[in-house]
């Protein structure tokens, strides 16, 4: 089976919410060779696009997004010991704080850019969902003085303008400096993290990881 035929079975298995499947997708993708990375970011990265779309355009609803959720979840438990593998020790790109908006419980996309952090250098703190922005601060706080990235999502509107007061906070606690901040999220474009004055933001998991180098030279 060429390589691409497996991408797109892995991108249809999370459109369908193939729970079981995807996750024995991925590991006949592993032994025919192909890496963890591009499993990820040519097929698994590219499902859940289309499932990210489909709910903007309200095509699917809430239900269709945890199972296709859970589908990538399962699919990161057999690819992330692979990714660990493929992490070049003594590579420090700086700590990532990363966390889901208060108000908000959509862990896939966070999750799964967690994942790409650390597979690409980052020390990571994962402060969960539903993270109340006066957590973020004093995590922040804490490693005043270090490369700090604060990398939060959010799937709704309502969630990502808590964006906004966590920005205010970093300002009022003079911790804005010290730190370079990354949202992402359905709702969140570039202009938004213009307006909120934040250092930037990504379409997907794999470009997170990126960018998220790129903010952090």
């Amino acid at each position: 089976m060429a390589n691409q035929e497996i991408f797109d079975k892995l991108r249809d298995a999370i459109v369908n919410q193939n729970i079981a499947g995807t996750a024995q997708l991925c590991k006949e993708a592993l032994d025919a060779g192909i890496p963890a990375l591009d499993i990820i970011t040519k097929g698994l990265s590219v499902g859940m696009k289309i499932v990210g779309d489909k709910f903007e355009a309200a095509e699917i609803f809430l239900p269709q997004i945890m199972m296709s959720g859970k589908a990538m979840s399962n699919a990161m438990e057999v690819l992330t010991p692979e990714l660990e593998k493929t992490k070049k020790e003594g590579e420090e790109a700086g700590l990532a704080i990363t966390f889901v908006a208060e108000g908000d419980i959509h862990d896939i996309g966070h999750r799964l850019v967690t994942t790409m952090l650390g597979a690409n250098g980052f020390q990571i703190v994962d402060l969960g969902v539903d993270v109340l922005n006066e957590n973020v601060v004093e995590e922040a706080a804490k490693h005043k003085g270090d490369k700090v990235l604060l990398v939060g999502s959010a799937l709704m509107t309502t969630s990502m303008l808590g964006q906004k007061d966590l920005m205010d906070r970093l300002n009022e606690e003079k911790l804005r400096d010290d730190v370079k901040c990354m949202f992402g999220g359905a709702p969140v474009s570039d202009k938004w993290i213009e307006e909120i004055g934040a250092d930037a933001t990504a379409e997907n998991a794999a470009e997170a990881a990126k960018v998220a180098l790129e903010v952090m030279k």
